[in-house]
């Protein structure tokens, strides 16, 4: 377990539900990788992120599919992109296994 954080801390953290809309190879990843193109809605429009999913998932299975995301992180230089959101999922001993909605949600949902 990690150091426990107050509520405050907490509370900065902002995730967000999203609709992955495109999946792009990311061959300049040093592990390999997927750059996902994830509608967050209106307000908060669309976002790229690099995620290492390519163990369980592929391309053709992302598209469509809701993701929990963090989405005020600082953009973050991942080879020639910035990936703009952090794509939260569980570490498996298949790989990584993406966090989402058991029901679909309105983009932009934010978790309470």
């Amino acid at each position: 377990m990690k150091e426990i954080i107050g509520w405050e801390d907490f509370e900065k953290i902002d995730f967000r539900c999203g609709t992955i809309i495109s999946v792009e190879e990311f061959p300049e990843a040093k592990k390999p990788a997927y750059i996902l193109h994830i509608d967050f809605g209106e307000k908060i429009g669309r976002k790229k992120s690099s995620a290492q999913l390519t163990e369980i998932y592929t391309k053709e299975e992302l598209i469509g599919k809701q993701v929990l995301a963090i989405i005020n992180f600082p953009k973050k230089q991942i080879g020639p992109i910035k990936s703009q959101c952090l794509v939260c999922g569980f570490y498996s001993d298949k790989g990584v296994v993406l966090a989402g909605p058991a029901t679909a949600v309105e983009n932009g949902c934010q978790l309470g």
